[in-house]
């Protein structure tokens, strides 16, 4: 453990490291030596996530006074392992200290909102984002421009405020809203990326019938969407 640690501390290299190249481990045991810095920086993230769970939360509250349908099916959250840290510091180049990651790595905190309709996610997110104490670093639709393998989602990165014993600190989350369909279908891929073991000849096959199911799972969405707003339309 560091002696004489302040919150300031954060901002400096961790163990001095200046070698270009670091293997997993030594990546590890750098950041227990830091331990006190550490968890102050992982409690930044987690205090964010509960900020911005709460605000969903609310607002699924909030329809549902209204005599609306919860939009919200369910919330998840997570900080990114450090393993995925570790591998995104590498390939991004970024100096080896706890500033220099949270300055340039955007979803170490991640919020996904999974909602029952498309328009759901549109509406939840107008209302979050409309919030005077949350600020929007960047935005990807994904839902209307699908990556080529077919994933679907909305993606915000925001940066909210935490508020501490003495002090106000933004902190940056990924918010991902997207429906149970497309949910559904990204852990499945996600599985199927990580498959290691298969020839590259199936993961092309199966990556091809992953990208229909996409397809036909949109498809779904829309039908659903379409038969909602008939009934809301007939009531």
């Amino acid at each position: 453990m560091s002696k004489n640690y302040t919150p300031k501390d954060i901002h400096r290299p961790l163990n001095d490291i200046t070698a270009s190249e670091m293997t997993e481990s030594e990546f590890l045991d750098t950041l227990e030596r830091d331990i006190m810095p550490l968890q102050e920086f992982l409690m930044y993230y987690k205090c964010a996530i509960m900020e911005v769970e709460t605000k969903f939360k609310v607002l699924n509250e909030q329809f549902s006074l209204n005599g609306e349908s919860n939009p919200i099916e369910f919330i998840q959250s997570r900080i990114k392992s450090f393993g995925s840290l570790f591998r995104k510091v590498q390939s991004k180049g970024i100096p080896r200290d706890l500033g220099s990651i949270s300055e340039n790595i955007h979803d170490i905190a991640g919020v996904r909102v999974v909602c029952s309709f498309v328009q759901n996610i549109y509406h939840l997110a107008d209302c979050f984002l409309a919030q005077d104490d949350i600020t929007l670093i960047e935005r990807k639709d994904y839902i209307a421009n699908p990556k080529e393998n077919g994933y679907r989602s909305l993606h915000l990165i925001i940066e909210v405020p935490i508020f501490l014993e003495d002090e106000k600190k933004p902190v940056k989350v990924e918010v991902q809203l997207r429906t149970i369909a497309m949910d559904f279908w990204a852990s499945l891929e996600h599985k199927l990326r990580y498959k290691k073991q298969l020839s590259p000849e199936l993961l092309s096959m199966l990556s091809g019938e992953m990208k229909t199911c996409a397809d036909e799972s949109a498809e779904w969405d829309r039908r659903m969407q379409n038969i909602k707003n008939i009934i809301e339309k007939e009531e």
